[in-house]
């Protein structure tokens, strides 16, 4: 089978670690596939400009921070017809670059495949719950306020095989891979989500274009999870702001 070996990928960055950023791109660039890596830094300076030298990599400085779906989708216009495949990366992911391949493969094996991605375990190797169904607004107040677990659990396929594939509703934004032609068509993520619910909402639009999304669990990344939105309060507003926006444009309804 021919693969088109060209893909693409993005960061945004604001106020990283650099030694954690460094991982997730040595993670990429290591990928024996032809690749360009796009970095958008949303913090106050850009200190990072001189450290990052590579031929393969570009920096781009937001002078603000324009949040996460913007900054990906400043770079859309960049992503040229050749390059068939995109990677929205999170900065404190660390995989094998060999997987990429991997996925590349099994994309190619479906035309109706517009975005997959991998298990992901956090550094203590436990399985993170990343492919789940559409929340409810219960689901999301109850996980806050930290009551009913059992409730807010519902929504991450405990019952279903982690170990083998299936298409979820959503998966989590640390790492998905998009054919880069669906990216497109979609324009990116919703420009009106900062941060959080924007990956639930790309995947509600890949529905609406009539594809598919896959976890695939053959491979596997591990994610550090830096300080969630429960432990900051101005974090904890932008993600209120962004649930309320999500329900707002699709409905209540958890479907």
């Amino acid at each position: 089978m021919f693969i088109n070996k060209n893909i693409t990928a993005s960061i945004v960055i604001y106020k990283e670690n650099f030694k954690v950023l460094e991982k997730a791109m040595n993670s990429f660039l290591g990928s024996p596939l032809s690749k360009k890596l796009y970095i958008i830094d949303n913090s106050p300076s850009n200190e990072f400009k001189n450290k990052i030298q590579n031929d393969s990599v570009e920096y781009i400085y937001s002078n603000k921070n324009i949040g996460f779906g913007m900054g990906h989708n400043s770079i859309l216009h960049k992503l040229a017809s050749e390059n068939k495949y995109h990677l929205i990366l999170n900065p404190d992911v660390i995989f094998h670059p060999e997987i990429l391949e991997k996925l590349v493969l099994k994309m190619e094996s479906s035309e109706s495949l517009s975005m997959i991605a991998p298990r992901v375990l956090n550094t203590n190797n436990k399985l993170l719950y990343t492919a789940r169904r559409y929340p409810s607004l219960f689901e999301l107040i109850f996980r806050f306020i930290g009551i009913f677990k059992k409730f807010t659990t519902t929504g991450e396929y405990k019952n279903q095989n982690q170990k083998q594939s299936f298409s979820p509703d959503f998966v989590q934004g640390s790492f998905m891979l998009f054919k880069t032609e669906d990216l497109l068509r979609l324009n990116g993520f919703d420009n009106r989500f900062f941060m959080y619910m924007e990956d639930v909402d790309i995947c509600k639009r890949i529905d609406q274009l009539g594809k598919k999304k896959l976890f695939y669990p053959k491979v596997e990344i591990i994610h550090t999870h830096r300080k969630g939105s429960s432990k900051s309060i101005k974090l904890f507003i932008i993600h209120i702001s962004s649930i309320i926006k999500y329900f707002m444009k699709w409905g209540f309804n958890r479907g």
